[in-house]
């Protein structure tokens, strides 16, 4: 049922990505089929939903509009060999050294874009395109106020497209834009020839390609990850999403990479393994051989508001909403990346100028790694973590794996005297800790936290399981 679900609700959104990219919706559709299929069986993190996505899209409207489909083709398929060698040599543990800050702003960005790319659609249009694109959003956000049965950007669909047909409403629909699939999807080599010169070409968008595809993924089955409390493989991920964008590439897709809005949705509705990605594929598939005919009379106006939707969906407010709380380096750094892509329209490089912008701040507060004592009571009930070092993004794997969570003991205490938390990630993890051990039914206590790191605590998790842990007899000011 989950997969049926994020089935349906992948035909518009991969429709919509086809046209930001410049391609027939059956390139974005073919897509979807073939990389939730793939990733199905070879993907790294089970649950997770990969298909056609804005993130992709936005990164090859130039190659598609100066070099055509088949070039697309081919640069889909490097896309695809160059993630799996990132997958083979292991490089999915460097995404650790990607800050959170980094990926506020590169969510944050792709967000504004995939806004952006809709304004063509609603420029010098009948002013029925603003009614439909208006009442669209209300059925949008409006019906889920009702019932979640049934995906409301599908209800909006329907609705504006019945009634497009039904009063004989003159509007720009998806027939317009392009072919739609009629058969299954047929294996062909991308009509280009195989010389320096075309490597030349292709290889600066699939090697930007490849990179954000894998910073989407990663961060998709991070997010995965909290959701089901279940851990992923990097690297396996890596591998998987780069076979799926080499077989897409042969059955005339274009490159793609993980949903996290497709994914959240599929977790929501119950799909925890493999089957329910499975799932999502093919009924996507069938969902557009048998409704073909339907599609291409849908109008554009309707899908431009479930882009609208989406892009809504993926902004990250709260960054905005909770600057004061955040520390001033990395507000800059989350700006300074969200800024350089949208200004720029290249992904790959606002990441590396936020990294390097969090390598410049970090630098100076980097001083040793992360230590973990343990000592058990005689009793053999208590047990005693006294950490110390520096905690922030790059040692937080270090520090968790210091501790056991598969031992059970009445009581926990985690000595944090000659500890310091730096940033969002090491407050994250240290709130991880205690959630974990709590539901394995310890009592946890936190000491000796400096007031830096307290004061950090305090402002960014005001009501985590880390603040209730905090000893109440001790006074704030010698925390």
């Amino acid at each position: 049922m989950a997969g049926a679900v994020v089935g349906l609700a992948l035909i518009p959104e991969a429709i919509a990505f086809s046209i930001i990219a410049g391609v027939d919706p059956k390139v974005g559709l073919y897509t979807s089929f073939v990389i939730a299929v793939t990733t199905a069986f070879l993907g790294g993190r089970p649950g997770s939903i990969s298909a056609a996505t804005g993130a992709m899209a936005l990164l090859m409207i130039d190659l598609m509009r100066d070099w055509g489909l088949e070039y697309l083709l081919v640069a889909t398929l490097l896309t695809g060999i160059l993630q799996v060698i990132f997958g083979v040599l292991k490089l999915g543990r460097q995404m650790r050294y990607v800050p959170r800050a980094v990926m506020v702003g590169y969510i944050n960005a792709l967000a504004v874009l995939i806004f952006l790319a809709q304004l063509p659609q609603l420029t010098n249009v009948p002013p029925a395109v603003y009614a439909i694109a208006a009442l669209s959003l209300v059925i949008i956000y409006g019906l889920p106020r009702l019932t979640k049965a049934v995906p409301s950007p599908l209800v909006a669909l329907f609705a504006m497209t019945t009634a497009v047909i039904a009063l004989g409403i003159e509007v720009p629909t998806v027939g317009d834009m392009g072919e739609l699939p009629t058969t299954l999807p047929i294996f062909a080599l991308p009509k280009v020839p195989f010389t320096l010169e075309t490597l030349r070409i292709v290889l600066p968008y699939s090697l930007t390609m490849a990179v954000v595809g894998l910073l989407a993924s990663f961060l998709t089955a991070s997010l995965v990850d909290e959701l089901t409390d279940t851990p992923s493989d990097k690297n396996q991920e890596a591998k998987g999403q780069g076979i799926a964008n080499i077989i897409t590439s042969f059955f005339g897709g274009m490159a793609g990479c993980g949903m996290i809005g497709q994914s959240v949705i599929n977790v929501q509705s119950g799909g925890r393994g493999r089957l329910s990605t499975l799932c999502a594929g093919v009924f996507l598939l069938f969902a557009i051989l048998a409704l073909s005919g339907w599609v291409r009379q849908m109008p554009m106006a309707a899908l431009v508001a479930v882009m609208i939707m989406v892009s809504i969906g993926t902004f990250r407010w709260a960054s905005f909403r909770d600057m004061a709380r955040i520390p001033r380096s990395e507000t800059a750094v989350m700006l300074t990346t969200m800024l350089v892509t949208i200004f720029t329209r290249n992904f790959a490089l606002g990441v590396a100028t936020g990294i390097v912008m969090s390598t410049v701040f970090f630098s100076r507060k980097i001083a040793r790694l992360v230590f973990v004592d343990k000592v058990l009571h005689d009793d053999s009930s208590h047990r005693i973590y006294s950490v110390s070092g520096q905690i922030f993004f790059v040692s937080v794997d270090e520090f968790l794996e210091a501790f056991d969570f598969n031992e059970f003991v009445d009581r926990i205490t985690i000595d944090l005297t000659h500890a310091h938390l730096w940033d969002q990630g090491a407050v994250a993890a240290l709130d991880k800790v205690v959630n974990k051990f709590r539901r394995a039914g310890a009592e946890v206590e936190v000491v000796g936290l400096n007031e830096a790191s307290a004061t950090l605590v305090e402002k960014l998790t005001p009501h985590s399981q880390v603040n209730r842990s905090l000893p109440k007899s001790q006074p704030e000011s010698q925390l």
